[in-house]
C-alpha cells in the first residue's frame, strides 16, 4: 500500500478544510437568497441607494456658479433668511446681556461667577477710573508735550493704586465666595483676576449687564 508522506497529508487536509468552508459559505448564501428571494446587499450599496444618485461635479466655473445660485434660493428668500439670522443673533445677545447662563461665555457661567459680578458691581471701584483717566492724560500729553514727565508719573501712580486695589478686591471676592460656596474649587488668582478685569471696565460696557448698583447688599 502506498502511504502519504507527512507533508502531502497536511496539504491534503488543508485543501479539504478550505473546500468545506467554501461549500458552507455557498450554502449559507444560497439559503439566505432562497429565504429572501434576493441576495443580501452590501452596506455600501444599500447606503448609496438610500442617498440616491449623486450629481456629477461641475465641469466649468459657470456651471458651478449656476448650481450655487440654484441651491442658494431666490433673492427674497435670502433676505428673509438673513433677517432671521440677525434676529436670532440679537436675541442671543440680549439674553447674554441679561445674564442667562445658557447664553454666556464659558468664563461667565455658573453661580460663582454671577456672585463675583454682583460683588464687583455693588462696589465703587477706583480701578474703574483707570481707562478714562489714562485717556485724559494721554490727550493732555499730546496737547502739551512739556507735561510728558508729569503725565508719566501720574500714570505710574495710577498703576500702583490699581495693583493695590486689585489685590484687595481679589481677597474680598475669594473670602465671600468661600463663605457662600464652600465646596467650590473656583477660587484663588483666577477668580481674583476675573473680578479685577470686570472692575476695570466702564459700568455701561460690562457684559453681562450689572444687576446691582453701587451700595446694594450682596
Amino acid at each position: 500500500m502506498k502511504l502519504f508522506r507527512r507533508g502531502e497529508s497536511d496539504t491534503t487536509d488543508a485543501t479539504a478544510v478550505t473546500t468545506a468552508d467554501a461549500s458552507t459559505e455557498e450554502a449559507v448564501q444560497a439559503t439566505a437568497t432562497a429565504g429572501k428571494g434576493r441576495p443580501t446587499p452590501r452596506r455600501r450599496d444599500a447606503e448609496a441607494r438610500k442617498r440616491g444618485p449623486v450629481a456629477p461635479a461641475p465641469m466649468t466655473s459657470k456651471e458651478a456658479r449656476a448650481r450655487r445660485r440654484a441651491t442658494r434660493g431666490s433673492k427674497a428668500e435670502r433676505k428673509v433668511a438673513a433677517a432671521e439670522r440677525r434676529a436670532a443673533a440679537q436675541d442671543r445677545r440680549e439674553r447674554m446681556l441679561a445674564g442667562e447662563d445658557k447664553y454666556l461665555l464659558p468664563r461667565d457661567r455658573g453661580p460663582v461667577r454671577a456672585h463675583v459680578r454682583d460683588i464687583v458691581d455693588a462696589r465703587r471701584n477706583l480701578v474703574g477710573l483707570f481707562m478714562p483717566m489714562a485717556l485724559v492724560l494721554i490727550l493732555s500729553m499730546f496737547a502739551a508735550p512739556g507735561l510728558q514727565t508729569i503725565v508719566t508719573l501720574a500714570m505710574l501712580v495710577m498703576m500702583a493704586f490699581m495693583i493695590i486695589e486689585g489685590v484687595f478686591l481679589g481677597r474680598i471676592v475669594n473670602n465671600r465666595v468661600r463663605e457662600r460656596y464652600p465646596d467650590t474649587t473656583d477660587t484663588g488668582f483666577k477668580l481674583g483676576w476675573y473680578a479685577f478685569v470686570r472692575a476695570s471696565q466702564i459700568r455701561k460696557m460690562r457684559a453681562p449687564k450689572p444687576r446691582l448698583t453701587p451700595g446694594d447688599p450682596v
